[in-house]
């Protein structure tokens, strides 16, 4: 299952310059952990580093000038950290799999003339087979909208300058000063149609393009949770949907594809997710006669069943996340944003230990990135699973891991609860 390994952010909002994990140029930080939590005060920039993955995933399907406006983001300018002139920069160091070798994609986005966002530079980076030191070699590299793009499994071009200053003549140049930089793979030369969409989106779809196209459907297959047990309540028509869709408003189609598609095993899901859930003995769904779709929970105290009009918001949440849980097919990459509203504060452990069993599933689990405010859930976590954000002087984020404290880690050896500490002011030095 691919992974995020670490990413860095600059001139994003209050998210001026801040990395997590492991990069190509910090080899001895450790990586992010297959589950992964960021706690802080209101306003310190969780929810925009929550928007980071959404942002991406925006400008795959849109393209940037659109991702700026969407989603009440406001515009590039209400995007950009607060008196920068500098582009907005991304960059995501991952593995397609456990033991491959890690790739590493970077994005920059500025204005252009007419003040219109564009990509200014896109690139994606690996070493070679056998290398573990040194720099990656380039084997997509845009500087507005023209490159280079290596073709197969194979093959780049080591550029050492920073990509960024460099101008489409300047690497024409560097090409033809070094071709034995080329290793075996073909390669061509490209210039987009549109400088606001990204490489990958284009090229990720051919198949003479093997690394870029795995990267593009990984940030494809992302979920970002969006959730609300009102949408979960909809009616919806009946009609099987083999995923649960970002706002939860198709829950009860997910558990009709489940019903009819995994029986068996389905029908061992809902027991145990059935048990996870207080009071809930069975969960299945009934379809109405002008072809909607109910979804309705019996309470063993109940001979009638609940449907999910009439179920807690809770309920509803817990059960979405449990479902989400179980996919038999998991997106690579789940990203919840304040997983604990509306839950009772006992399920909160449950909850995580859920999150941690499956992004640690020997099946090839979803690595899974939540925000909270919620020191029990926090309680369930580990020090280097937790990851601390607040506000500098400056007015910008900072961020590092619950584990750098040697003291803090001495503290949870001693027995104390992580969320605890947090309540007792420990974390956020």
């Amino acid at each position: 299952m691919a992974s995020i390994q670490g990413f860095s952010v600059k001139n994003f909002g209050p998210l001026k310059n801040i990395s997590m994990g492991k990069l190509w140029n910090t080899q001895n930080a450790e990586a992010l952990t297959p589950l992964t939590a960021v706690i802080g005060k209101n306003g310190v920039g969780k929810s925009t580093l929550f928007d980071v993955f959404g942002f991406l995933s925006d400008c795959l399907k849109y393209g940037v000038e659109e991702s700026c406006d969407m989603n009440g983001r406001g515009g590039f300018e209400k995007l950009r950290s607060q008196g920068s002139t500098e582009p907005i920069e991304f960059q995501i160091y991952y593995k397609q799999e456990t033991n491959a070798r890690p790739i590493t994609y970077e994005l920059a986005i500025d204005l252009d003339k007419e003040l219109r966002p564009y990509i200014k530079y896109e690139r994606l980076r690996q070493r070679r087979k056998g290398e573990k030191t040194g720099r990656p070699f380039s084997f997509l590299l845009l500087i507005e909208g023209k490159g280079f793009v290596w073709k197969g499994e194979q093959g780049g071009r080591l550029i050492t300058e920073d990509s960024s200053t460099l101008s489409f003549e300047s690497l024409l140049k560097l090409l033809e000063e070094d071709q034995n930089e080329i290793e075996g793979s073909e390669t061509e030369s490209i210039e987009l149609s549109d400088k606001r969409k990204l490489g990958i989106a284009t090229l990720g779809s051919l198949t003479q393009h093997p690394r870029i196209s795995e990267f593009r459907k990984f940030i494809e297959d992302w979920y970002l949770s969006y959730f609300t047990p009102d949408a979960a309540r909809s009616l919806p028509m009946a009609g099987p949907q083999k995923h649960l869709n970002i706002h939860g408003d198709n829950i009860g189609n997910v558990v009709q594809y489940m019903e009819r598609e995994h029986k068996p095993k389905f029908k061992k899901i809902l027991e145990r997710i059935a048990n996870k859930i207080p009071g809930i003995e069975k969960i299945d769904t009934i379809k109405t006669a002008d072809g909607r779709l109910l979804l309705r929970f019996n309470d063993k105290n109940f001979e009638d069943p609940f449907f999910a009009q009439k179920m807690s918001d809770g309920t509803l949440k817990v059960f979405a996340y449990l479902l989400l849980m179980e996919n038999p097919t998991p997106p690579p990459f789940i990203c919840i944003e304040e997983p604990e509203n509306g839950l009772y504060h006992k399920l909160l452990e449950t909850l995580a230990e859920e999150f941690r069993e499956h992004a640690t599933g020997k099946k090839g689990g979803s690595q899974v990135f939540v925000t909270t405010h919620q020191p029990y859930l926090v309680d369930a976590l580990k020090p280097n699973e937790v990851w601390i954000l607040v506000k500098g002087n400056d007015g910008f984020s900072r961020i590092h891991r619950a584990s750098d404290n040697v003291l803090l880690n001495n503290l949870v050896e001693e027995g104390l609860p992580l969320g605890g500490l947090w309540y007792s002011d420990y974390l956020e030095v």
